[in-house]
């Protein structure tokens, strides 16, 4: 009888604690289905996946996407797909832009270029100072014959390709050559990945003058569709899912500019007697690459220096930051 009454109450027990596991199950379910919470979706356990949707016509740099042909219509499909569940490259790219499109932007118009190649420099370098495998350097990833070509100084101190600046004005005069050799933005863009030797043979081979009836390599073939997929992600990031906040970007780090000349300058000594440290005046001048500038040219640069020091820089924020409000375009 006794081993009766124990068995009944482990079983009692046993019910209990599967009735509290179900329970809680179902409302942490419920819960992480419920819908936004602060701007942001909840997982669901089964989410549903859906193709981005594209857009029904399309331009680069004012020039149609002929989104009629299958290839076409297909070459960007893939790139939406890898960009818009690419999340992480996606997102940083978002934040990135609010620090880095305000200085590239009115470079681009000054200089005639259409706003669209911004996103060109996003796709070549996720907006940094990256380093390719053939060794292009910088936002705009220029080889250093090209980077030197059209104007950008390189040796062993420095590296005028890490300059958004300086790198971008050498972009606009390059980008304007290939537009003057193609006679469009499109196959400039084109041209900008493989070079206007390769574009220009691939196009007399085939007998072609457009750019998205050319048979090309892979890379450059998927080229201008990344830059189209990133351009009408930027410019809608809700409807493919980019809920962001203006305080969820990098802002603008503000600086003050300083004269470096001189030869044989200790780098260590000239941040400390500007009030700011090494490890600062390399993350703001990017384009000087060792600790010490003999400068045998003897020229005079210009240097960014903070405005302020320490991790205060980190929690600047502009007036466009403020609010709740979830970005709409970049």
């Amino acid at each position: 009888m006794k081993n009766k009454s124990t068995l009944a109450l482990i079983l009692s027990c046993v019910t209990l604690v599967l009735l509290v596991f179900v329970c809680a199950t179902d409302k942490d379910s419920a819960e992480r289905t419920a819908g936004p919470d602060n701007g942001l979706q909840r997982v669901n356990a089964n989410p549903r996946i859906y193709s981005p949707t594209l857009p029904d016509t399309m331009s680069f740099a004012g020039e149609p996407v002929p989104l009629d042909i299958y290839y076409v219509r297909e070459g960007l499909d893939r790139e939406m797909i890898v960009n818009t569940f690419g999340h992480t490259s996606t997102l940083l790219y978002f934040k990135r832009a609010h620090r880095y499109f305000p200085v590239i932007e009115p470079i681009l118009k000054k200089n005639g270029i259409p706003a669209d190649f911004k996103y060109l420099c996003v796709i070549e370098s996720g907006l940094t100072n990256a380093t390719s495998p053939a060794k292009a350097q910088g936002f705009w990833q220029f080889i250093k014959a090209t980077g030197q070509k059209y104007g950008l100084e390189i040796n062993d101190e420095i590296d005028m390709r890490n300059n958004v600046e300086a790198a971008t004005e050498a972009a606009c005069k390059y980008l304007k050559a290939l537009y003057g050799k193609f006679g469009s933005w499109t196959a400039a863009a084109a041209a900008y990945n493989c070079g206007e030797n390769g574009l220009q043979r691939n196009m007399e081979r085939q007998s072609i003058a457009s750019y998205y009836d050319t048979r090309l390599n892979n890379e450059t073939t998927r080229y201008v569709y990344r830059i189209l997929a990133v351009k009408q992600i930027m410019q809608h990031p809700q409807q493919y899912g980019f809920f962001l906040k203006p305080s969820d970007l990098y802002p603008t780090i503000p600086t003050k500019t300083e004269k470096l000349s001189g030869q044989n300058v200790d780098l260590y000594d000239f941040a400390k007697s500007n009030g700011t440290t090494y490890k600062m005046l390399r993350e703001l001048n990017p384009w000087l690459t060792t600790d010490k500038l003999t400068n045998k040219a003897n020229k005079t640069y210009t240097v960014k220096l903070p405005v302020r020091n320490g991790t205060a820089l980190s929690h600047i924020r502009t007036d466009r930051d403020k609010g709740n409000d979830f970005i709409t375009k970049m």
